[in-house]
């Protein structure tokens, strides 16, 4: 309890809606000792950041009681160890049926991306520029905060600064390699990594060379 009191109001009411499910304002304004005011103010910012939302509680006598509850988008404000499942599951099958079957499931997670990216791919036609644009926003839309630049020689610079699954791709550089091979699979031309998150390195880092046969005006 004295830890959660040590946490900042915004915090400390996530934490309450976690551990104590829907409250009134009320309800918080006294476990904060603070004015319902100054919860309200609060909760304002948090709904607006799509953390909770307001739910009406029915009563057998009265008028209906308002009470907050998080949002599933909210889930992720708080500690998670999926990594630490993932590993042990792979460490796991490698045991068990050896490290090449490790590889095969990182060749199928590729294809799966593959068959999720190549339709937008597709729309994007023939120009590089255009599809490295469009693999950047797709790593974007999967948490990898990736962006893009060309250099005068006309060669593209592909940079990831998140890598969400750092974890199991520190332990399994089949991970790094499916991702490779998806990027040379999806733009159809040379890709190059020159860093790696998982090797120690400032970001994720890939340069790509059209090649003869690439429409790059």
């Amino acid at each position: 309890m004295n830890k959660m009191k040590e946490l900042p109001t915004r915090e400390h009411l996530l934490y309450l809606l976690k551990t104590r499910g829907p409250l009134t304002v009320k309800e918080m304004s006294v476990e904060l000792q603070i004015t319902e005011m100054a919860v309200r103010r609060h909760l304002g910012n948090l709904e607006r950041d799509g953390l909770i939302e307001p739910r009406l509680q029915r009563q057998a006598m009265g008028r209906p009681t308002s009470q907050y509850a998080l949002t599933d988008h909210a889930d992720s404000m708080f500690p998670k160890t999926y990594h630490k499942v993932a590993l042990d599951l792979l460490g796991e099958l490698a045991d068990e049926v050896g490290e090449e079957m490790i590889g095969k499931l990182f060749e199928r997670r590729k294809l799966k991306l593959m068959k999720n990216y190549e339709p937008r791919m597709r729309a994007a036609g023939q120009d590089l520029r255009g599809k490295v644009r469009l693999l950047t926003e797709m790593q974007n839309e999967n948490g990898y905060m990736a962006e893009c630049e060309e250099t005068k020689d006309g060669q593209f610079v592909l940079k990831e600064h998140n890598c969400p699954i750092f974890q199991v791709a520190n332990e399994y550089n089949q991970a790094c390699n499916c991702e490779l091979e998806l990027f040379q699979s999806l733009l159809g031309t040379s890709v190059t990594r020159t860093e790696c998150l998982a090797k120690g390195g400032g970001c994720c880092a890939y340069v790509i060379s059209p090649s003869s046969g690439s429409a790059h005006p």
